[in-house]
């Protein structure tokens, strides 16, 4: 099937993308934290907008909630409370049904453990990319299969995740406890962050693409009209769909990269690119679409790459690292204030490719070699910046 994202989409329009954010990202809603009156706000939106479309509702409530019960505070060591997944189901009579997700959750007033400001208390994280951006696209998505005349072959069940930021814990509750029977599902799409495509390089990043034979294929036909795909073939990682290729089921994450704002309070509404959200959605509409009718997908087990748990770390650089750069070595996507890089002089843009002895090629081995510091001790880190190469002394 060709690709008919070849420009601004009419299928999918970015006003009412812009609309959705706006509204999710708002002041108002204070930052959506899981079990907050924020989110309890939030998820009364998303299940309006379900509503208003006449979808089915798919929660434990009779209506579109789906509850799970979660630890507060910033490790789980907090007092138990309540949170809930919001859930709607289009029934076309299908064997087979597709899941499309993303989790509407972000960081409340800064009081979850993993913003990047360097004084978060008491200030909104409005999370307008993440991930007000994905609830956007399930929100548009649903409004698309809703109204589209011609029933597709599949059943679509739509999910906005709640407790995403605190370890996935929505979703993973949802498939513990699942409303419908997930031995049906033919693959599951998640959007994560897909609200800041870079208007020149237009790359979009696409990981799951090895828990199916049918993914790379298919991908590669619509490489580069107009989007550039960079594909992961691992079906884990740091997002929802994790929780649903624990299951055996086929999953695909959307993702248009980390910026200088990700997890810090000015992820702002304003900085969307919504056009280059529709692009995306226009994608996953037409992969949507290219399968409908084949029958259920196959579904394959992908290699895990190894890396360091986050826990066993002792230090810290500050920086964010770039998830769609092909360039050896760590590219760093943002810098935060008063951590150890920004202190050395690192900056936005900057690769890194040696920290002390030990040589960085990507994300996993920056890791890596991060475990082997211990606080206070200071070594070189050498860096590219514009093919120059630059060694700072970084103090942890």
């Amino acid at each position: 099937m060709a690709c008919s994202c070849t420009g601004l989409s009419q299928r999918i329009d970015p006003v009412k993308i812009k609309k959705h954010i706006a509204i999710l990202a708002s002041d108002d809603f204070q930052g959506r934290g899981t079990g907050t009156e924020g989110e309890a706000k939030a998820a009364s939106y998303i299940a309006t907008e379900f509503k208003r479309l006449k979808l089915q509702p798919k929660g434990t409530d009779g209506g579109f909630l789906h509850q799970f019960k979660f630890k507060k505070g910033a490790h789980g060591e907090g007092e138990e409370g309540v949170s809930k997944n919001v859930v709607a189901y289009i029934d076309n009579q299908a064997e087979h049904t597709i899941i499309i997700g993303a989790h509407y959750d972000h960081l409340g007033l800064g009081e979850q453990g993993s913003s990047l400001d360097a004084n978060p208390a008491q200030k909104i994280h409005n999370g307008a990319d993440d991930n007000a951006s994905g609830v956007a696209g399930v929100l548009e998505l649903a409004r698309y299969f809703a109204n589209n005349k011609t029933k597709e072959k599949n059943n679509f069940l739509f999910i906005c995740f709640s407790g995403e930021e605190l370890g996935l814990i929505g979703s993973a509750r949802y498939v513990e406890s699942a409303t419908i029977d997930l031995s049906t599902t033919n693959f599951m799409i998640n959007m994560d962050m897909v609200g800041r495509l870079d208007p020149n390089t237009k790359t979009l990043v696409v990981n799951g693409t090895g828990t199916s034979s049918v993914w790379e294929p298919l991908l590669q036909q619509f490489n580069g009209k107009p989007l550039q795909i960079k594909t992961d073939s691992s079906g884990t990682g740091p997002s929802d769909h994790t929780s649903f290729y624990l299951k055996n089921i086929p999953v695909l994450h959307f993702f248009t990269g980390t910026h200088q704002d990700y997890h810090k309070p000015s992820d702002d509404a304003e900085k969307i690119n919504a056009e280059g959200e529709a692009n995306v959605l226009e994608l996953i509409i037409s992969i949507i679409e290219s399968l409908d009718g084949k029958g259920k997908i196959d579904f394959l087990k992908t290699r895990t790459k190894q890396q360091s748990s986050r826990a066993s770390f002792k230090v810290t650089m500050g920086v964010m690292p770039s998830y769609a750069s092909d360039v050896e070595g760590l590219k760093v996507d943002g810098v935060t204030d008063g951590k150890p890089a920004s202190a050395a002089g690192i900056q936005t843009g900057d690769v890194i490719i040696q920290i002390g002895e030990y040589k960085v090629k990507d994300v996993y081995s920056y890791m890596d070699a991060l475990g082997k510091f211990e606080k206070g001790q200071t070594v070189d880190v050498v860096v590219l910046r514009k093919d120059e190469r630059k060694v700072f002394r970084v103090t942890f």
